[in-house]
């Protein structure tokens, strides 16, 4: 009787399991990898600021992907990058690798890479003059770590493809983001602006990746907020409030213990009901409860001195303790994507004149007359970490939100549709009134260029709203590259300060030929464009193709289709603003490179993707951009040598924690170690610093410089010295376990004669409670 019930039990459950695996929707497989590259010397990327230079980390940054595919059929590649935007360069090799290794699978059409704008990575990775300038050329460290870790982060994927489903939501995030333009914004037509009741798109649109075997694998969102609440004088790497938001959501989702394993259902992921609205720091969840003696623990500390500096035969074996333990499961990702964010400021409280703390000129964004002087502020001001904390927990906090909530199963097709444009010339078919043909024209950028925005001033007499340029500016200009009558008419009213796009010593300044690319995820069609969009002009496209995915009368998309904007994909191009924002030449309409009908050009090539997509069509062209890497030219110094002072070590502390240390949530605890060059080893998936948790009599890693706690600070005593210090400070959470602690750096010094040797160095301990 008993066999013949086990028999019955055993006949259900694989019948389950198999109605579990027949109503899969589709294979999914997310991964990540470390791109955060050279973390000294090199200028940073997207202030374009010369005196931003790189030495420290903040936290790393990574590159996290998903992929989707239909068994048998099409699937579809997104990655998403902890760096200012996607490079053309990048994009190129990257597609070279994975056509190597998997053939035609993965290819140009269907991998898409998009940035997330933070403005504290490491620059020198993309090809045109225009965006290296002040990184002193082409960065090959920079370049290798990004192609590297994007390469690895698809293979991670690719590995983990398994039966799952996927389920959309949205909301809205109100408190995160601000229009840093709202005088262009307005010179949109009122009753267009009227349809809207917010200046900027306050919509976060979410993806719940469900692994059939492990549950909950992961998550992707698009919002827009620009990467700048980390400010032009940072020179800490960081992925500003989006990478700080992915850290506390993979975080959150490691105190939750998601994956959950191989009992979990996607059908029984969907899990609703309140969460915890706080950010987690990685920590070891075998660390226990020490006892609450503070006499015993300051005794067990003050045996604990500094361990004095030691050879290593390598550098990255403990943090990956820390970072990577997955016990056979796949990992949490979680990425937080950039969208139309061309005139949105994460700088919540708005701008002011730092000279008298009033507002700046509506208009300018000057401060009596001068640009320099306008600064936005974010919510934590004056401190900036503070300030790319909450607007990333803000934007943690509603991922999770819509994470538990979502419900609506993502089911249709995978297709995507590609093609390359020449947007220099570029013909346009306006259809508002009477039909006439336009065109888009060579790259130029105006004089409201170079006096950035409210979140990175520029310098000297420029001004935002500009639309005549003066004459000594026109004068400099000139000795660089006189623009053509005709280009001066096209652009206009743009007064062009650069005219990029006739500019080719020693090679292009601009790119001409940009890809334009549609990913389809059943109902979810996603617009991945190679610039930052303003919001009026994100919205504009998003309708146009959205009337064409639901006007033709097929029925294959409805009124629940969900249409977002990937920003800063494939390439970079600058900005792309509506008509009537372009006539006000703020920053962003002085960047909008190809001329007043950028948008329009943008709108009727989409609608032509959207038409192919629609209809089965292939699409495409002859073009193909231009791979610049055997041009490139770096004047960025080598590092020739590192050394220390007679009778020290590297790895020795030149300023400890103070003897008989007691520390409580909120203090920092801050060691400086005799150091050397981070540019000698990137310690990719390792860590330059790390805090330690003594259990029992075992030290264990707790902290890592992955950890939005932890600082990492590298500096010289002067710009051509051998000798470097790095400095670790740890600002104590709140929910840090008493107990007893201590800060170990890592590094790797270079001989003269060019040999690389790792070592390592600790503090003395410390009590925490």
């Amino acid at each position: 009787m008993m066999d013949m019930w086990f028999c019955i039990l055993l006949l259900v459950s694989v019948l389950n399991i198999g109605g579990a695996l027949s109503d899969s929707t589709y294979l999914i497989g997310l991964g990540s990898y470390d791109i955060t590259g050279p973390a000294a010397d090199v200028n940073m990327m997207g202030y374009a600021n010369a005196e931003q230079i790189a030495s420290g980390v903040h936290f790393r940054l990574k590159a996290r992907t998903f992929i989707v595919a239909e068994p048998g059929g099409n699937r579809v590649v997104f990655v998403n990058l902890d760096a200012c935007m996607a490079s053309q360069l990048v994009t190129i090799k990257v597609h070279e690798r994975l056509k190597s290794r998997y053939g035609n699978m993965y290819n140009e059409k269907n991998v898409a890479i998009s940035g997330i704008h933070t403005h504290s990575g490491p620059g020198g990775y993309l090809q045109y003059v225009v965006y290296i300038v002040t990184s002193l050329g082409f960065v090959r460290q920079s370049f290798d770590a990004i192609v590297d870790g994007i390469e690895q982060s698809i293979i991670e994927a690719h590995e983990n493809l398994r039966p799952g489903n996927i389920f959309v939501n949205n909301g809205e995030l109100l408190d995160a983001s601000i229009n840093r333009s709202p005088s262009a914004y307005l010179n949109n037509p009122a009753i267009e602006r009227s349809h809207y009741k917010y200046d900027v798109d306050k919509e976060m649109t979410l993806l719940k990746f469900i692994d059939e075997k492990w549950g909950a694998v992961g998550s992707f969102n698009w919002f827009a907020t620009h990467g700048t609440s980390m400010s032009r004088t940072n020179s800490l790497i960081s992925g500003d409030n989006k990478g700080a938001a992915a850290r506390f959501m993979e975080d959150w989702a490691e105190q939750e213990g998601l994956p959950k394993g191989s009992d979990s259902r996607y059908h029984g992921a969907v899990v609703t009901g309140p969460r915890h609205s706080r950010f987690y720091r990685r920590v070891s969840i075998i660390i226990p409860q020490p006892h609450e003696n503070v006499y015993e623990l300051e005794q067990l500390a003050s045996s604990f001195p500094a361990s004095g500096g030691r050879h290593l035969a390598s550098s990255k074996s403990v943090s990956q303790r820390v970072r990577d333990r997955q016990d056979g499961k796949p990992k949490f990702v979680s990425a937080f994507c950039q969208s139309n964010c061309g005139d949105v400021s994460p700088n919540v409280l708005g701008a002011f004149c730092i000279d008298t703390g009033l507002p700046c000129d509506f208009n300018h964004s000057t401060c009596n007359g001068k640009n320099e002087l306008c600064y936005g502020r974010g919510p934590g001001y004056p401190d900036e970490f503070e300030s790319t904390r909450i607007i990333g927990d803000r934007q943690f906090v509603k991922a999770v939100e819509l994470f538990d909530t979502a419900s609506e199963l993502v089911k249709g097709k995978v297709d995507y549709r590609q093609t390359y444009l020449d947007f220099s010339k570029l013909q346009v078919t306006l259809t508002d009134g009477d039909q006439k043909v336009v065109k888009t024209c060579p790259a130029a950028m105006g004089f409201a260029f170079a006096a950035g925005t409210t979140d990175g001033p520029g310098m000297f007499d420029f001004k935002q709203g500009d639309d005549k340029g003066n004459a000594f500016w026109k004068l400099v200009r000139n000795i660089l590259k006189t623009p053509s009558q005709e280009q001066i008419a096209c652009q206009q009213p743009k007064p062009i300060l650069l005219d990029t796009g006739d500019m080719n010593v020693p090679y292009d300044w601009a790119p001409s030929i940009l890809p334009v690319q549609i990913i389809r995820i059943g109902q979810v069609v996603i617009l991945c464009v190679p610039g930052e969009f303003t919001t009026m002009a994100g919205r504009r496209l998003r309708d146009a193709v959205r009337t064409v995915l639901i006007s033709d009368g097929s029925g294959e998309f409805g009124s629940n289709v969900q249409i977002v904007i990937a920003g800063l994909s494939n390439t970079y191009s600058q900005y792309v603003t509506t008509f009537e924002e372009y006539q006000i030449q703020r920053y962003e309409g002085a960047s909008t490179l190809y001329g007043p009908h950028t948008l329009s050009g943008y709108i009727q090539e989409f609608k032509k993707l959207a038409s192919a997509l629609l209809n089965g069509k292939s699409f495409g062209s002859d073009l193909q951009p231009p791979d610049l890497l055997d041009k490139q030219i770096s004047l960025l110094p080598p590092v020739v040598m590192d050394a220390t002072p007679a009778g020290v070590k590297f790895g020795d502390t030149s300023a400890d924690v103070p003897e008989n240390s007691t520390f409580r949530p909120g203090d920092m605890a801050t060691a400086t170690f005799w150091s050397a060059c981070p540019r000698n080893d990137l310690l990719t998936k390792g860590t330059f610093s790390l805090v330690e948790f003594l259990d029992s009599s075992t030290w264990v890693p707790a902290y890592d410089d992955d950890d939005f706690s932890l600082r990492f600070k590298w500096s010289r005593p002067s710009q051509l010295s051998s000798y470097s210090h790095a400095t670790l400070e740890w600002r104590i959470p709140e929910s840090a376990t008493a107990g007893v602690y201590r800060l170990r750096h890592f590094g790797a010094s270079k001989s003269l004669l060019g040999k690389i040797s790792h070592f390592t160095g600790t503090s003395r301990a410390f009590v925490v409670l």
